[in-house]
């Protein structure tokens, strides 16, 4: 992202309220169960949530064909001690499965490696996503979160100058910063687990 980490932080915290208030209504919405400070010898200082997710009419239609209105009720977990924050996210219709996000943002232009100290055998197994918010490339994450808006080849910032965002942006913008998300998906459901986890990564992973 062409942001400092300090400006990201805010933009975070912004979409997450907006995206609770854009799905909130009268049948749907966020329940906040948990919100306190925590401390701990993993991430330090941070803040503690623990949140209900009624997200009923966000089910795809192949799901609604064989299970209840509520089977898009999620719990979720997190600890945020930005820039390091982790994420769990369980339904408790759908019981084995579960989405664990662990996110490090860093200021730099994406080209770290293995930020999340992972063993050899983490490393062999995992399977490596650059997302470019730059890109028109109907590649499978613009299928799974959607297609950019707007052109960010042509966009600039009025307020900061920043941008169009060409080619090889990343090497050359001042302030970058980049946030690695490690995301591991449990969804044991012959069939149609790999549906199940590109609905709800579709849901949760995009703030």
């Amino acid at each position: 992202m062409p942001l400092s980490l300090e400006e990201y932080q805010v933009a975070q915290m912004y979409m997450v309220m907006k995206m609770q208030q854009q799905t909130s209504s009268s049948t749907e919405g966020v329940d906040v169960l948990v919100n306190r400070n925590f401390e701990d010898t993993l991430f330090g200082k941070g803040r503690y949530t623990s949140k209900v997710y009624r997200l009923q009419s966000k089910a795809p239609t192949w799901l609604s064909t064989f299970a209840p209105t509520h089977a898009l009720t999620m719990h979720e977990e997190a600890w945020n001690a930005y820039p390091k924050c982790k994420t769990v996210i369980k339904c408790p219709y759908f019981t084995s499965f579960t989405l664990t996000i662990e996110t490090i943002h860093r200021a730099d232009n994406g080209h770290s490696e293995n930020v999340h100290g992972l063993n050899k055998q983490q490393l062999a197994a995992r399977e490596v996503e650059i997302i470019d918010i730059a890109s028109t490339s109907d590649g499978y994450w613009s299928y799974v979160i959607g297609s950019n808006t707007v052109d960010f080849s042509k966009f600039q910032s009025a307020t900061t100058g920043r941008g169009p965002l060409l080619q090889g942006w990343q090497d050359r913008c001042k302030p970058v910063m980049t946030a690695y998300k490690l995301v591991t998906v449990d969804a044991p459901y012959w069939g149609f687990g790999s549906r199940l986890e590109q609905a709800l990564i579709a849901v949760f992973l995009c703030p």
